[in-house]
């Protein structure tokens, strides 16, 4: 499948099944996606596995920052989430917005990758992300912010992701007005 061809094909999985890929087959994927456009190569990002009981420690924080007694059950909706998190780099050159483009870059091409693997994946994203508490879970360093999670898991049988929209290029693809 060309890049092309994935880009088109592109949908998120919202019910994944319990299969996931292993930390080995992730390895190549993300070395992969990690080589999107970094100004200075700064690499200002890190990505953190969560499986089996590391989503119940995160269902108790996100619990936590909304003041819930009970456990969040979205992270138990795949079997493998990774969470996505800019680590920003004193730089004179790279401004702070610049950084968490590239993050968010990584975390795209991954769910590509991750997609024509195979897998179902969807992004996942809200406003506990930036909590104290969901930070603590992830062990976050005092310059690293979490920018949300992708859901991985395997792609239901029969099912398909659901349709999405064209993307109307022309309307969006416009010129720089004349001068005046």
């Amino acid at each position: 499948m060309s890049a092309f061809d994935a880009a088109l094909a592109r949908q998120s999985w919202s019910k994944v099944t319990d299969e996931a890929p292993t930390h080995e087959e992730l390895l190549p994927l993300v070395a992969a996606a990690g080589r999107v456009a970094d100004h200075s190569s700064l690499r200002p990002w890190r990505l953190i596995e969560l499986r089996g009981d590391d989503r119940l420690r995160l269902a108790k924080a996100i619990a936590k920052a909304d003041g819930s007694s009970e456990p969040s059950s979205k992270p138990l909706r795949a079997p493998l989430l990774i969470a996505v998190v800019a680590s920003f780099r004193k730089s004179r050159k790279v401004p702070r917005w610049e950084q968490e483009a590239v993050v968010s870059g990584v975390a795209h091409t991954l769910s590509l990758l991750l997609d024509e693997a195979g897998w179902g994946v969807f992004w996942r994203t809200g406003g506990y992300t930036r909590t104290k508490a969901v930070a603590k879970a992830h062990g976050l360093k005092k310059r690293e912010e979490l920018l949300g999670w992708l859901y991985v898991g395997g792609k239901p049988a029969g099912k398909k992701p659901s349709r999405r929209k064209a993307v109307d290029a022309e309307a969006l693809l416009t010129r720089m007005p004349p001068e005046e």
